[in-house]
């Protein structure tokens, strides 16, 4: 049906910069809502960012004015920017998209998950 591939996590200086990548694959009829959630150890899953097909961002509080969500649709692939990094922002960063696929002579919709990337912020 539809994969989703993350990219771009690592171990960063508090204050640096990262870059992850999330792209769609599959019988992709249209990509809607993407998003990036974290999970740090003993922590709920909790949404950092979301934005919709027609590119309205939605942020966490704790992430406003220095994460950046961004989409190719053309790509099927959704990007966040996250600057200023602090050692709290230590997770698992998984992506999410809502994904209208072909099955047959239907579009159902579902809802997919990626692996998972580490992003640890050291002090």
């Amino acid at each position: 049906q539809v994969q989703l591939v993350e990219s771009g996590g690592g171990l960063v200086q508090a204050g640096g910069s990262l870059r992850l990548s999330c792209a769609a694959s599959g019988s992709i009829f249209r990509v809607n809502a993407m998003g990036w959630y974290r999970q740090a150890p003993g922590k709920q899953r909790e949404l950092v960012a979301s934005i919709t097909s027609t590119g309205s961002t939605n942020y966490a509080d704790s992430v406003k004015g220095r994460f950046t969500i961004s989409r190719d649709n053309a790509k099927n692939t959704v990007y966040l920017q996250m600057n200023s990094l602090k050692p709290e922002d230590t997770a698992v960063y998984y992506c999410n998209a809502d994904c209208t696929y072909y099955s047959g002579a239907f579009l159902p919709r579902g809802d997919y998950w990626g692996q998972g990337t580490q992003v640890t912020v050291s002090s």
